[in-house]
């Protein structure tokens, strides 16, 4: 991987590092969590199930709807703060989702990065009911080109902070993946949530 490729995934990784661990709702309200049979099977690189669709030209997202746990957000770019870690979608509005805009945008070809909050003081916010996805579960995302790119859900895992495996996560795709990613693994009201919620996608079909 060049230096640029390495540099995009640490900075990246500061997601799951910094944001997402810690910045959910001081409560004792623990959202579901995927279950083992929900996970990759055992092997280094996590595969897509089939059929694989060609990916699309590059074209910022603008919406993500998945019908089985009723998300219907817009979308908003996010870039890095100066700290290098990544911007967040405001803490104010539970209904967003935000991507990754220096990286690839979903439909295209790689993996599209996708973070969305978990829950916040007031209550559960867009992603709370991520871990109870599975297998084969949709995920369309509206893109502004007019084009709707549909994933289907590949596996859902939840990672301790301490053991979150960033090239899994991060690394690139040979096709049109899609990773969602949200606080998870349990809670700690001094430190906040342990761990994060993963969902794999790839791409099935375009509208």
């Amino acid at each position: 991987m060049s230096q640029k490729g390495k540099g995009w995934l640490l900075a990246i990784a500061a997601l799951a590092g910094i944001w997402l661990i810690r910045h959910g709702a001081d409560t004792q309200l623990v959202p579901p969590q995927p279950t083992s049979a929900q996970a990759f099977a055992a092997g280094p690189v996590p595969q897509p199930g089939s059929p694989l669709a060609e990916p699309l030209k590059p074209s910022p997202p603008v919406r993500i709807r998945i019908p089985s746990i009723r998300v219907d957000a817009p979308m908003m770019r996010l870039g890095l703060d100066a700290d290098g870690s990544l911007g967040v979608p405001p803490a104010g509005n539970d209904n967003i989702v935000g991507w990754y805009g220096d990286g690839t945008t979903p439909g295209a070809k790689g993996s599209a990065i996708v973070a969305g909050h978990v829950d916040d003081a007031r209550g559960p916010s867009v992603f709370y009911a991520l871990g109870t996805l599975q297998r084969g579960n949709e995920v369309e995302v509206v893109r502004r080109d007019g084009r709707t790119a549909v994933f289907s859900l590949d596996a859902i895992e939840v990672y301790e902070s301490d053991d979150f495996p960033d090239e899994r996560v991060y690394g690139a795709s040979s096709y049109a993946s899609l990773r969602l990613i949200t606080c998870g693994g349990g809670f700690s009201k001094s430190t906040g949530y342990r761990g994060n919620v993963v969902a794999y996608a790839h791409l099935t079909a375009v509208r």
